[in-house]
């Protein structure tokens, strides 16, 4: 006689029904299994079938191999997951990775605007359509989860992922949150704020972060302090999370940072009474990597404190991401002992269990193979330069208003493209792309800025290209005019701590490539960078345009539709432009004090009157 399937394996069965099956079957070591996510470098058949871990993740990049196809990576995945699917209750793994603008560890994705440009754009649709897209993308590649989009309120620009930010005023931030719905689709109406959902197999789980106050540190340093009050707090930092909960975000990630010189990963108060009880989050929430670690010095010290305050504190799922036999022992001692209350493992794992079940996996477990076309198609690239051209803020446009520069002529005989930045994938992309930190050079498919230039000028036009130029370069003016030059010159790319930055000039010398040059032939300056950056007066009253570029990501064509007139600029400043370092952090909010050289909102139009 054939036995009835459990319960929990029945779709047709609420969702609640489902996890509290499941959740009456495990013993405690899956519990505790259920509740880490490890790196996948370190992920074999006993992890996933053996101990039945609940989670797989690529850290910064982290590939099948270097170049890996989207088909090697759903091979990777789909391998794991069958590992996962023998364990004694089949439950599958989430794979997660961090595909903050579009698919960025994937070689060959297409990859969008870093969300300080496309704060930029104050398009709320077209972050939903990026989200979209992206969601697409990293299906494709067989991963779940994403942990996008960054929610912070970066009040600093010194900080080194201000790049990751949407702008300094949270009301930028919540406009922007759309790009949930467009991850993870659209929740039906009536559907209750703070529980996860997740519309179907083509849409991917979203991870809101980092709660909380981590754009709002002490001097911008990363992982540092927020020196505030509870309602300042709320009011700044804490603001963008309800509109992700309204739509359904099934993850929330804590930050490495503190409130008040209390970490975030071990602040009872604010996951568990403010995040899950007072905003109603019933997702799960994860730490970051090593977030745990970070509760002692030297990091990860007294591991067993590490693990009982922060799972005490209400983080459900440890981004362990190596050591993970170290945590389950730890863990489940603590258990044993009374340390940590079985109701809290329970809780934690029904919020996995939770986001599992909405998110399909058991019925769907495997990546789908219809959608590896997809990645990097033209229609995608499209969109991403059609945000690019959104994201681009017109600050200067000649040096009389009546005599605008813009847009450049097509057919002028000869230009001069110059600057470390012209011909760069990996510094247009910036950090998070392929690795971690970045790179540069040629890391990935897409067109450099002057790929693009070249395709858009006329047949006749001569470009010349000087990454570095000297007065040598000069010479050439002598004897054959350039008719303009357009200089690109901007930030190396970075991730986290290793951009934080109290200097905040422009690298590589870029300050002097812009003044050798706009001293002599007619300048537009382009500013590739996650933030804003110094910029004399001297200068700004040498050049002739300048044009805030961001981190534009693969589609360089975005920047010229708008140089050479095809399109107007429409962006506005995300985050005020400060005139000296000496006056951060500086933000509209200050009042009288505000004295920027932009202001927070400010761009030009070429065709139009200024925005």
């Amino acid at each position: 006689m054939a036995t009835e399937a459990p319960l929990y394996k029945d779709p047709t069965q609420p969702v609640e029904a489902r996890v509290k099956d499941l959740l009456s079957r495990m013993t405690l070591q899956e519990k505790a299994a259920q509740m880490a996510q490890i790196e996948r470098l370190v992920t074999t058949p006993a992890a996933l079938t053996n101990l039945a871990i609940g989670s797989v993740l690529s850290g910064g990049g982290s590939p099948p191999r270097d170049g890996a196809t989207a088909e090697e990576w759903a091979d990777m995945v789909d391998e794991m997951q069958r590992w996962a699917l023998a364990s004694r209750l089949g439950i599958p793994i989430i794979y997660g990775s961090d595909a903050i603008h579009g698919h960025n560890n994937l070689f060959g994705a297409t990859i969008f605007p870093h969300n300080v440009g496309l704060g930029a754009t104050r398009d709320r649709e077209l972050a939903r359509r990026i989200g979209e897209v992206t969601a697409l993308e990293v299906r494709a590649s067989g991963i779940q989860w994403t942990f996008a989009p960054c929610l912070a309120v970066c009040r600093d620009p010194r900080w080194g992922r201000c790049f990751e930010c949407y702008g300094e005023e949270p009301e930028i931030v919540q406009m922007m949150t759309s790009i949930v719905s467009g991850l993870q689709g659209s929740p039906p109406e009536g559907h209750h704020s703070g529980h996860p959902f997740l519309a179907g197999p083509r849409n991917v789980i979203a991870c809101a972060k980092h709660f909380v106050g981590d754009g709002g540190t002490h001097k911008g340093i990363n992982e540092g302090n927020a020196i505030c009050s509870y309602e300042e707090l709320e009011r700044i930092h804490m603001s963008p999370y309800p509109d992700c909960f309204n739509q359904g975000v099934c993850t929330v990630m804590a930050s490495y940072s503190s409130w008040n010189g209390e970490p975030l990963h071990s602040s009872h108060f604010l996951i568990t009474d403010v995040l899950k009880d007072k905003l109603g989050f019933k997702g799960l929430v994860v730490s970051d990597w090593e977030g745990i670690d970070r509760l002692c010095k030297p990091h990860g010290s007294n591991y067993r404190y590490c693990v009982a305050a922060s799972i005490n504190a209400g983080v459900d799922m440890i981004m362990v991401p190596f050591r993970y036999e170290k945590f389950l022992e730890d863990l489940i001692s603590l258990v044993e002992s009374g340390e940590v209350p079985i109701s809290r493992i329970d809780d934690a794992v029904e919020r996995i269990l939770r986001v599992k079940f909405v998110s399909g996996i058991f019925e769907q477990p495997f990546s789908d193979r219809s959608l590896l076309d997809v990645v990097g198609c033209k229609e995608h690239r499209l969109l991403a330069r059609v945000a690019v051209r959104k994201s681009l803020v017109l600050l200067k446009n000649g040096k009389e208003a009546r005599q605008p520069f813009l847009p450049l002529k097509k057919n002028a005989k000869k230009i001069l493209v110059a600057g470390t930045h012209a011909d760069n994938i990996g510094y247009q992309c910036g950090g998070w792309t392929i690795t971690w930190y970045g790179a540069s050079g040629r890391t990935t498919a897409g067109t450099s800025i002057l790929e693009a230039i070249r395709e858009a000028v006329g047949e006749e036009t001569e470009v010349v290209h000087e990454p570095n130029p000297t007065a040598s370069t000069l010479l050439q003016q002598q004897k054959e005019p350039f008719s303009y030059a357009i200089v690109v010159v901007g930030e190396a790319p970075y991730a986290e701590m290793l951009g934080d930055r109290t200097d905040l000039s422009i690298p590589f010398n870029g300050h002097d490539t812009l003044s050798l040059i706009a001293g002599t032939i007619p300048t537009v300056a382009l500013i590739v960078s996650g933030r804003p950056l110094v910029l004399e007066a001297q200068l700004l009253n040498q050049i002739e345009a300048l044009v805030a570029v961001w981190l534009p990501g693969t589609e360089g064509g975005g920047v010229t539709d708008c140089l050479f007139g095809d399109c107007d600029f429409h962006g506005v400043l995300p985050v005020s432009w400060f005139r000296s370092v000496d006056q951060l952090p500086m933000h509209s909010s200050i009042g009288d004090g505000y004295n920027p050289l932009f202001p927070i909102g400010f761009g030009l139009r070429m065709f139009d009157k200024q925005l």
